[in-house]
Order: structure tokens, then sequence, then C-alpha cells
């Protein structure tokens, strides 16, 4: 990390959660304008589908906590096989 970067982010970490959340996606959103537009197009079309699957209910949410601990597990397991 440069430290202009660390600098930045120790600001970043003062301000409140809303602050932090309009800040984030200001950065995505700038992020966004250098996307090829091949590749904005196929993100497009992917983000329809995957809303699609949940609408039909062809797939199911998880709770971000519990994905999280899945994922966990799945690491301690495959660090406890190697």
């Amino acid at each position: 990390m440069t430290q202009a970067v660390a600098r930045i982010l120790k600001e970043a970490e003062q301000l409140s959660a809303a602050e932090r959340a309009e800040l984030a996606d200001c950065i995505v959103e700038r992020l966004g304008h250098n996307i090829p537009e091949d590749v904005a197009q196929a993100q497009i079309v992917e983000v329809r589908r995957r809303i699609t699957q949940v609408e039909t209910g062809e797939v199911t949410l998880v709770p971000g906590e519990e994905a999280l601990a899945q994922v966990r597990q799945l690491i301690a397991s495959a660090r406890a096989a190697s």
C-alpha cells in the first residue's frame, strides 16, 4: 500500500459508516468508467441471469454471515487435508 493510499484510508476510517459507503460507491462508480463496453455488457447479462435465477427460485440466497462461515469451513478443511 502506498503512503498516499494509507493516508486516505486512515482519513476514511474517521468517516461515519454512511459516509464510507458513499465514498466506496463513488470509487466503484469511477472504476466502472474504464471497463470496456463488451465486458460491461457481459456483466449486465450475467447480473440479469442471476436475478432471474433468484426470482424463479432456481437458486436460494444465503445470508452473508452464513456464506462466510461456509467459506471459512472449506478453508479450514482444505488446510487440515494438506
